[in-house]
């Protein structure tokens, strides 16, 4: 006969009474463990966690939440259109990265999208409320509100991109981003080494850190490029379009380009081909971010600079737990990866 302090009935939840009871411990150690708290020794840590298993308990996550003071969530907001969020490979692989990072710290990933002036408000109820442990924001824009919003309620978190100054969001606030002045400097230098002269560069929106930090790869190279050599476009297919048949109306002997991103380079590439331009014959063509599904796509295929997105989100999560998990609250050091040249056929 089954013991009724040890063993659940069949259709009854095992209790954490019932896990105490079968590892031999405590309910408050038992709920020590399974809850995530801490000074257990390790063999009464191992007994719990067997019991556990044997019995099929389930933690109660408001009893976890009250012995961490953590709700196993984090927040990733997004300062994006939806369209743009779904349709660009950088945000799906960084989110990857994050939702993966997240898993193996047995957290919850919050997607939250701002679109507009109005999801201000529901980002602030939200974080007000307390329902994250922390934030990842990334792709912010110079008159963004999320920096303010984020530094009201002192919420944990860690940029995504470089933010505009180092105060922003609050002192020693870290970011991660790639190196993307370097990255571009390499891209530009690379044109150079192909003998081209006359070099354009389809830059981002420059209300973006990463767009204006490629610009100035960009000039550490060319500092004396034309004005009308440099198109900016929205980081969209459609906006590199856009601001290649710009440059072919006003600089018709341009020979090579440097563009911010895949998406907009892709959309360059397609104007070339319909004006009777040869790639990389006649114009050369190099990206960034190295995005496979995009750069592997093109015809000809898409010579870029490579940054690591995926890794990226990785290192966000990884610096916003060493912040949660610090006794004194000191915040990690930003990080800045390397990025690589990646030589396909456009250039």
């Amino acid at each position: 006969m089954p013991d009724p302090n040890t063993d659940p009935a069949p259709d009854a939840r095992p209790t954490l009474e019932a896990v105490a009871a079968r590892a031999g411990v405590s309910r408050a150690t038992a709920s020590r463990v399974v809850n995530g708290g801490a000074g257990v020794r390790q063999p009464l840590v191992d007994q719990v966690r067997k019991a556990v298993e044997e019995l099929g308990y389930i933690p109660n996550h408001a009893a976890r939440t009250l012995v961490t003071r953590r709700n196993g969530a984090v927040a990733v907001i997004i300062d994006e259109p939806e369209f743009r969020i779904f349709s660009d490979p950088f945000f799906s692989r960084q989110i990857r990265g994050i939702s993966r990072e997240l898993n193996a710290h047995d957290a919850q990933l919050v997607l939250l999208l701002v679109e507009g002036s109005g999801d201000f408000d529901r980002v602030t109820r939200y974080l007000a409320g307390g329902h994250v442990d922390g934030v990842l924001a990334f792709s912010l824009h110079t008159d963004d509100q999320l920096p303010a919003i984020i530094q009201r309620f002192k919420v944990p978190t860690v940029y995504g991109g470089r933010p505009e100054s180092p105060s922003e969001g609050g002192p020693g606030v870290p970011f991660v981003d790639c190196d993307n002045r370097g990255g571009a400097r390499t891209a530009v230098e690379h044109l150079v080494s192909l003998g081209r002269g006359r070099i354009a560069h389809i830059a981002g929106p420059r209300d973006q850190t990463s767009a204006l930090d490629r610009i100035d790869g960009y000039h550490d190279v060319l500092p004396d490029a034309a004005p009308e050599l440099i198109a900016e476009g929205d980081f969209t297919v459609e906006g590199g379009a856009r601001a290649m048949s710009a440059l072919l109306d006003t600089c018709p002997g341009l020979d090579a380009v440097f563009v911010a991103n895949d998406m907009m380079a892709s959309g360059a590439l397609r104007v070339l081909r319909e004006r009777g331009v040869r790639v990389p014959e006649d114009v050369a063509v190099v990206g960034f971010d190295d995005m496979a599904s995009v750069a592997e796509s093109t015809e000809p295929a898409l010579t870029t600079v490579r940054q690591d997105v995926e890794g990226m989100g990785r290192l966000m999560v990884r610096l916003l737990m060493e912040r949660l998990d610090s006794d004194t609250g000191a915040w990690p050091e930003s990080v800045v990866t390397p990025t690589e040249l990646i030589r396909r056929a456009s250039a």
